[in-house]
């Protein structure tokens, strides 16, 4: 019996640390060395290599010194996703430097990234576009130092020395080492883009002549033969957004895709479920991957602060609307009027910019960027209409979180 006991906790062991591994590779699919997962990874790479494989359909590389889990996006059109605080010059800008370290020797400094990506910027294409960068403008080197703080936090350069404040302030310089190996593990796919016309037949090469179809094209899967793999792939792409979104809708699935789904999700729910330590939420209107520690989700509701409470507010409104049984889309002017009444009400608690004139449309933007890209609701040009999943959010009563002023919403 003792041996027996034994042997299970060392099941339950492995078994926690294949999950610890498996979450965080879902968390940061570009993994270093300095990842507390990392080892873990490592360790069980192989079992890892065969789950990902067999459920999403993506490759994992495990290197001595980086891991590399090539997801590919359920929805490569979702502007809800992406890196915090990033607009298009700085997207521009990220693409170009990885280029430029791409042909540089082990170090650079962050003025010599600068000028680089000034003569990059010349390209006629991209001025063609509108695109410009200078380092002679402060916002624009507040872009370039955004870019270097995410592929810092990615381990794709390291800092030697100085301060990208100082740059910023034209008053010092930074200096990186390029780790190369995680530099070439960037992209993720079976294809690259300057090699994606070579994959296609003639009659496709003008779609990739525009960025969605350059996108589709890049994450599409490779084409299959017979019943089981076409099944294999429709499981794969489910799978993928239950990870990664992690929220379908039926209304959103149609063909075969929809009949695979609702024969199979209570299984596949069970299945990811086991793996990650998600818990699969069934409904009527579609499934959700429910995660309750909070740690694979970069958007977290609820949570503290103004744009956080004025979020929940929103939520409950649009909820609200739900179980009265008005399904109809919501114009943004009634958003506007209520979260200028929202503001009106907690004017106690929050930021008192939030009392401003005009303020009422900040807020609202905030707001229903974190709904979208929680899923709990989709957007038109001028409307908004509320999912069935954001009836799981319930204002509870707000409460002072410590000496802050700011409310604390409750689930």
């Amino acid at each position: 019996m003792a041996e027996a006991a034994v042997i299970d906790a060392k099941t339950r062991e492995i078994d926690e640390q294949r999950q610890r591994a498996l979450r965080g590779l879902l968390a940061r699919p570009l993994m270093t060395a300095e990842d507390r997962a990392f080892s873990l990874v490592r360790a069980h790479a192989d079992y890892l290599r065969t789950w990902f494989a067999r459920e999403c359909g993506w490759m994992l590389r495990v290197e001595r010194g980086h891991a590399r889990l090539d997801k590919r996006a359920a929805d490569v059109g979702d502007a809800t996703r992406g890196a915090r605080e990033f607009n298009r010059n700085r997207y521009i800008l990220l693409c170009l430097a990885l280029a430029v370290l791409e042909r540089e020797d082990v170090q650079i400094t962050l003025a010599r990234l600068g000028e680089r990506l000034m003569v990059e910027a010349l390209d006629s294409t991209l001025a063609a576009s509108g695109f410009v960068f200078a380092l002679d403008r402060q916002t624009e080197r507040r872009d370039l130092v955004a870019v270097c703080r995410l592929l810092l936090d990615l381990g794709i350069i390291a800092r030697v020395a100085g301060d990208e404040q100082a740059f910023i302030n034209q008053s010092g310089d930074a200096l990186y080492d390029i780790h190369r190996p995680i530099l070439a593990a960037v992209l993720a796919g079976d294809r690259g883009p300057s090699a994606l016309t070579a994959t296609l037949a003639d009659s496709d090469t003008a779609a990739i002549q525009t960025t969605d179809g350059r996108l589709q094209a890049l994450t599409a899967d490779n084409p299959v033969e017979g019943e089981d793999a076409r099944r294999a792939v429709l499981r794969h792409r489910l799978s993928r957004r239950l990870l990664d979104d992690p929220l379908i809708y039926l209304d959103d699935l149609a063909g075969e895709e929809r009949e695979y789904f609702i024969n199979q999700r209570g299984p596949m729910g069970r299945r990811l479920a086991e793996a990650t330590g998600l818990i699969a939420e069934h409904r009527a209107e579609g499934t959700a991957m429910v995660d309750q520690r909070g740690e694979l989700s970069d958007i977290s509701l609820p949570q503290q602060g103004t744009d956080a409470h004025a979020t929940l507010l929103l939520a409950e409104f649009l909820a609200e609307r739900l179980r009265a049984g008005q399904t109809g889309p919501v114009p943004q002017a009634e958003i506007f009027a209520f979260m200028r009444q929202a503001a009106s009400e907690h004017r106690k608690y929050w930021r008192k910019a939030a009392q401003e004139s005009g303020a009422e449309r900040e807020l609202a933007a905030a707001a229903l960027d974190r709904l979208a890209a929680l899923r709990l609701i989709r957007r038109a040009e001028q409307t908004v209409e509320p999912l069935p999943a954001v009836c799981r959010f319930r204002l509870g009563e707000a409460r002072v979180a410590g000496q802050q002023t700011d409310l604390l919403g409750d689930l």
